[in-house]
C-alpha cells in the first residue's frame, strides 16, 4: 500500500507542477511541458512461465483492467520525453496494478505521437498461493492521435482529447493491449 502512495503522490506532483506553470500570450509553456490524464481499458494475460505461475482450476493468471494515468511530455523538436504513472484496477485474477514509466518517441502531424516506454511495474495476481504481489520491468509502445490527425482539425486544439492505443509486456512474460483518451493540458 506504501508504495502504491508513493507511485500515486510521484506522478500526481509532476502532472500538477508541469499544469501550474503559468502560460504565454501566444499559449505556448515555458520550457514546453505538456500535462495530461488519461483513463484507459484493456486486458492482462500472463504467461505459464511468469513469476505468479499457473493458477489451479484457472490456468495463467489473466483479468481485464481500468486504469487511469497521468503524466507530462517535453518536446524537443520532432521528439519528446515523458514520464508517466498508472494505477490499475483488475478483475478475474488480478487485483490491481501500478506502475510508473519513461517514454520517449516522435511527434506525428499536429498531435500525434509514436513512443516506446519502459519502467517498472508492480502488479497483484492470483497465483497458486493466493493473490501475490510481484514487481518487475515493463516495456511496451504506442501510438495517440488527435482529432486533427483524423481530419477533424477546428474540433479541439492540439491540447485537447487523443486516443491513445498501446501494448506493454511485463518482464516479457505477459501481453497487456490497452486502449483510452488521454487529455492534454
Amino acid at each position: 500500500m506504501i508504495k502504491t502512495a508513493l507511485a500515486a503522490a510521484l506522478a500526481v506532483g509532476i502532472a500538477c507542477s508541469a499544469s501550474a506553470q503559468d502560460t504565454a500570450p501566444d499559449g505556448s509553456r515555458p520550457f514546453g511541458i505538456e500535462p495530461y490524464v488519461g483513463i484507459m481499458g484493456g486486458y492482462h494475460s500472463f504467461d505459464r512461465r511468469s513469476e505468479f505461475g499457473t493458477v489451479p482450476r484457472y490456468g495463467k493468471p489473466t483479468g481485464a483492467l481500468i486504469e487511469g494515468l497521468v503524466g507530462a511530455n517535453v518536446p524537443l523538436g520532432p521528439v519528446f520525453v515523458g514520464v508517466e504513472g498508472n494505477a490499475a484496477k483488475g478483475f478475474n485474477d488480478i487485483d490491481w496494478e501500478y506502475g510508473v514509466r519513461g517514454r520517449a518517441g516522435f511527434r506525428a502531424g499536429d498531435s500525434g505521437l509514436i513512443y516506446l516506454s519502459g519502467g517498472y511495474q508492480w502488479v497483484n495476481a492470483k497465483s497458486k498461493r493466493g493473490f501475490n504481489d510481484h514487481s518487475d520491468w515493463m516495456w511496451g509502445g504506442g501510438v495517440e492521435v488527435g482529432p486533427k490527425d483524423i481530419g477533424l482539425g477546428g474540433i479541439t486544439s492540439s491540447a485537447g482529447p487523443r486516443l491513445r492505443l498501446s501494448i506493454e509486456t511485463y518482464d516479457f512474460d505477459s501481453i497487456r493491449p490497452m486502449a483510452g483518451v488521454i487529455f492534454h493540458f
